[in-house]
């Protein structure tokens, strides 16, 4: 399953422009605030939580909130993606893919999930 979301880097600026931390507590757990530094980076967080839910096919809401996705980095600083045991099990998730980019005024994610449902390609 694969999920893609775009964002207006500029929106996420004036989020965090009005709110301030409590902004980023929304989508964020403590660990992830650290890693996101700026608004660019917390435009892409946001970007990447939401390509995942709709990979998932359900988008943020009560079957995938944004607490139940965590975004990490591995040693060479590439982002990752940790997910509550509750997404792992709804969903029959086996393993994720995530890819951060922005360019200009915007933030871009994909993300693929590979799980073991028993999902078929339907014929017509």
């Amino acid at each position: 399953m694969i999920g893609i979301d775009l964002i207006q880097i500029s929106r996420m600026q004036r989020l965090m422009e009005k709110f301030g931390q409590k902004a980023l507590e929304r989508f964020l757990s403590p660990p992830e605030i650290e890693l996101a530094l700026n608004y660019k980076t917390a435009a892409g967080f946001w970007a990447a939580k939401e390509a995942l839910s709709k990979a998932l096919g359900v988008g943020i809401g009560k079957d995938c909130a944004f607490k139940d996705i965590t975004i990490s980095k591995t040693q060479k600083g590439a982002p990752k993606l940790e997910l509550s045991q509750r997404l792992i099990d709804a969903f029959h998730i086996t393993d994720t893919s995530l890819s951060i980019t922005h360019d200009g005024d915007y933030a871009i994610a994909v993300v693929a999930i590979e799980s073991a449902s028993t999902h078929k390609i339907q014929k017509f």
